[in-house]
């Protein structure tokens, strides 16, 4: 075990609409942060998607699974997605393997899974994502293809709600470079680093 699993755990929680960039900027982090960062695997109740691996990916759970494991509290948050019925938690097993190799935890949660991390860990580091405006969120879900106009709409009520909520956040990242997004949020842990150091 790692020296650093004396301290509380370092938890980083990246938010942000869909269409955000969040996935990418996240698989950008891992690769090139000079903070030591391990990426928190979501549990999840949706089929994967073509390409997407068990227990790499997400781990893909059915509805009993998931709600068995809910109810032994093994979930720091879940919660039911855009009201589609598929609902996705973060394990507290996450967080504590990060913890015993002395690693930043990185959450991509949404705003309510958060919301109920920042209750747990109020010294966690968060950071908003967003885009320069709503139109460019709509561009961007279209070009997936991924989703129903149905579902669709509903992220983009869900991107109109969750943006109201962005002063919850400690850091704000507007995404309209990536490279220049990536840079931002490397050096914004390079200082939380640094503090954590300092004390």
């Amino acid at each position: 075990m790692a020296d650093g699993s004396s301290l509380p755990p370092r938890v980083l929680v990246l938010s942000g609409p869909s269409g955000s960039g969040k996935s990418t900027i996240v698989q950008r982090l891992v690769r090139e942060c000079s903070a030591p960062l391990r990426l928190s695997i979501s549990a999840t109740t949706r089929p994967p998607r073509p390409g997407e691996i068990d227990g790499q990916h997400y781990y893909f759970l059915t509805l009993e699974e998931f709600e068995a494991r809910r109810l032994r509290g093994e979930f720091l948050e879940c919660a039911e997605v855009h009201r589609t019925g598929n609902w996705y938690g973060t394990l507290w097993s996450e967080v504590d393997v990060a913890q015993e190799f002395g690693k930043w935890s990185l959450l991509e949660i949404d705003v309510e899974g958060a919301r109920s991390v920042m209750d747990m860990y109020p010294g966690a580091v968060t950071i908003f994502v967003t885009l320069p405006s709503l139109d460019e969120y709509e561009r961007r879900l279209r070009s997936r293809g991924t989703e129903s106009e149905e579902v669709l709409q509903r992220r983009l009520q869900t991107a109109r709600e969750e943006l109201k909520l962005v002063d919850c956040y400690r850091f704000r990242v507007v995404n309209d470079n990536l490279d220049q997004t990536v840079r931002e949020i490397c050096q914004i842990l390079s200082e939380q680093e640094a503090e954590l150091h300092a004390r």
